[in-house]
């Protein structure tokens, strides 16, 4: 399903961005809110705002006669982040803020030396909560310093990513994706002017089983509980449906940087369709040039310099978030990924994303006001 590009698609942080939602909900009154907006969330009194982790606009095109409930919604796609990656996507929809500004600026990144799993929190060594607190590494408040409910997977609370992009929020956890919907409405009758709701059967499915059957059956079983929270609304409240980024199908095109990169390469980060390098001393010129020469044919070889000029992050770029980038990325162009084997997980990935791709950036953001 992956989409070729000649250039990547950077993002649009000043314009239609997943960064801009929970700015222009929490910050703006209805009917003041970003012209980008829907017009079903220009007015609502109560907005529900639904992350479908990895549900691309692409995806969502292909598969819009398995999925009524959210094709009847308003809207069109908006841009993601870079990289395209859960972690940073999260962050940066509940911040409000570009990567360049809270620091998450990818799945495993750099911290202090150690290049720690942001999701996991966790090095090769084990949980790094200690050495490096979540609070420091990502400071920004999220949803504007408001108290929000949050309905996750209750398994989710207190884990130390929760910590970095969730922390003041009030966790309302559900045990099964039954119970979201349950526990979405109880929230807007109790009056929450703002809901927030995490649910990521969709990516999950995507990256153990690729696009297929059971990526279909994920569709429809996630759109009837698009559906379920549609008829938890009351007059005034709407429903926003975004996601964090989309996929590309790439199963067995996993291969490793060549010979001649990793001569000067002393660790690599990030993930496998934006693999960051990270240069011996002295040798980043090197690097970008046996990555280009190895690499480009399927590849966008970009160095750390390139992508701050051209704000793939975001502008300004905080010390500490490019302190945490590596000296030369790949950015898979084609339905590659870039092998590195300390970035394991407990089974292969068949649909994979971080790159900057139409498929992977282009997301949705559909809404529906309830009126009656």
């Amino acid at each position: 399903m992956s989409e070729c590009s000649t250039f990547p698609v950077l993002p649009d942080y000043r314009g239609a961005n997943v960064c801009g939602i929970v700015p222009g909900v929490l910050g703006c009154a209805p009917g003041a809110r970003p012209s980008w907006f829907p017009e079903a969330l220009q007015q609502a009194r109560q907005v529900v705002l639904m992350v479908l982790d990895g549900l691309g606009w692409q995806q969502f095109l292909t598969h819009r006669g398995l999925v009524p409930s959210l094709a009847s919604m308003q809207g069109g796609p908006i841009t993601t982040v870079a990289p395209t990656t859960t972690a940073t996507a999260l962050t940066s929809i509940t911040t409000g803020l570009a990567p360049a500004e809270h620091g998450i600026v990818g799945y495993r990144m750099e911290v202090a030396g150690d290049v720690v799993n942001t999701l996991r929190w966790s090095t090769a060594n084990g949980d790094v909560r200690r050495q490096h607190v979540p609070r420091d590494v990502q400071p920004v408040p999220p949803f504007l310093g408001c108290s929000v409910p949050v309905v996750s997977k209750v398994e989710l609370e207190g884990s130390a990513f929760s910590e970095a992009h969730l922390r003041g929020a009030r966790m309302v956890g559900w045990r099964t994706a039954s119970g979201l919907a349950v526990e979405v409405g109880r929230q807007l009758r109790a009056g929450e002017p703002f809901v927030y709701a995490y649910y990521d059967g969709i990516d999950k499915v995507a990256h153990e089983r690729g696009f297929g059957e059971f990526y279909d059956a994920e569709l429809v079983a996630a759109d009837r509980l698009v559906g379920d929270v549609l008829e938890q609304l009351e007059p005034g409240a709407a429903l926003a449906v975004i996601a964090d980024h989309g996929q590309v199908h790439v199963g067995d095109r996993v291969f490793s940087p060549a010979a001649e990169v990793l001569a000067a390469v002393r660790h690599q980060s990030g993930e496998g369709r934006f693999r960051w390098l990270h240069a011996r001393p002295g040798a980043t010129r090197d690097l970008l040039s046996a990555a280009t020469e190895a690499h480009g044919d399927v590849a966008w070889v970009v160095s750390r310099e390139q992508m701050i000029d051209e704000c793939w992050f975001g502008a300004p770029m905080a010390p500490p978030a490019a302190g945490r980038l590596g000296d030369v990325a790949l950015v898979a162009r084609e339905a590659v990924s870039f092998d590195e084997p300390a970035d394991t997980g407990p089974f292969r990935l068949i649909c994979r994303h971080g790159s900057m791709t139409p498929d992977e950036v282009l997301v949705p953001l559909l809404a529906h006001l309830e009126t009656t």
